[in-house]
């Protein structure tokens, strides 16, 4: 009953693959079996193909059929999808087919897992691809977001920065102090000048109460020396 089941078999494969499937010998076929990939915006890539080689042992279909997958001679290359390198991965897929239906004609329900496997595959890998692309999308808007927010500010942070610019702002108002007073002395070629101060130099000096204290000693002059000073005169 073995090559009877065989050839019955392989009249139906006919009608449903007539342009897919390819005889090889009386016991050997190849179906071609072209993949439904759904390409993401973009990507132009042509759907991959794969070819399922199968051969009957003498006591199939009560003994598993003998599989092989093959790559279309000058197929292009697809980015998420290698026969060479998934051909493992989608013959163990077939496993467990070929175990549930063991001694029945099987060859078209194998067909139909390897292309939902293959097709599974590819899609997997293209979700894993747009996550990552998103990924890199997030990390490159959260890096240019930076330049606007800036550092946040804290309590740790603020307070050496405040003890920084105060040291920062007394350094510049001394250097500022240092400049007035050189231009000042080459302006009268070198010698001590009497620089003028604002009353805000004077109170930050301490010299405030100071300068209005000789003003008021050298408004007092004694009587006896202005009347001396007339009748000399």
């Amino acid at each position: 009953m073995g090559r009877e089941d065989q050839i019955e078999e392989r009249e139906v494969l006919d009608s449903i693959f007539p342009e897919e499937i390819q005889d090889i010998s009386e016991t050997e076929y190849r179906i071609s079996i072209l993949l439904d990939i759904l390409n993401d915006d973009g990507d132009d890539s042509e759907p991959p193909s794969i070819i399922l080689q199968v051969k009957y042992p003498p006591d199939y279909p009560e003994e598993a059929p003998i599989l092989d997958i093959l790559g279309p001679p000058n197929a292009p290359v697809h980015p998420f999808f290698s026969v060479n390198s998934d051909k493992q991965t989608l013959l163990n897929g077939l496993s467990e087919t070929i175990e549930e239906n063991m001694g029945m004609a099987m060859i078209f329900t194998i067909v139909s897992t390897l292309k939902d496997n293959a097709e599974q595959l590819v899609a997997q890998r293209q979700a894993g691809a747009r996550q990552e692309h998103e990924i890199k999308l997030l990390a490159l808007e959260a890096e240019e977001n930076k330049k606007f927010h800036g550092t946040p500010v804290t309590p740790e942070t603020f307070g050496p920065w405040r003890d920084e610019f105060r040291r920062e702002m007394e350094e510049l108002r001394a250097k500022e102090e240092d400049a007035e007073e050189a231009a000042e002395k080459k302006k009268n070629r070198g010698k001590d000048a009497v620089v003028l101060l604002t009353g805000r130099q004077l109170w930050e000096r301490g010299l405030a109460g100071k300068i209005e204290e000789d003003e008021d000693e050298e408004d007092e002059l004694p009587v006896e020396g202005v009347e001396k000073l007339k009748v000399e005169a």
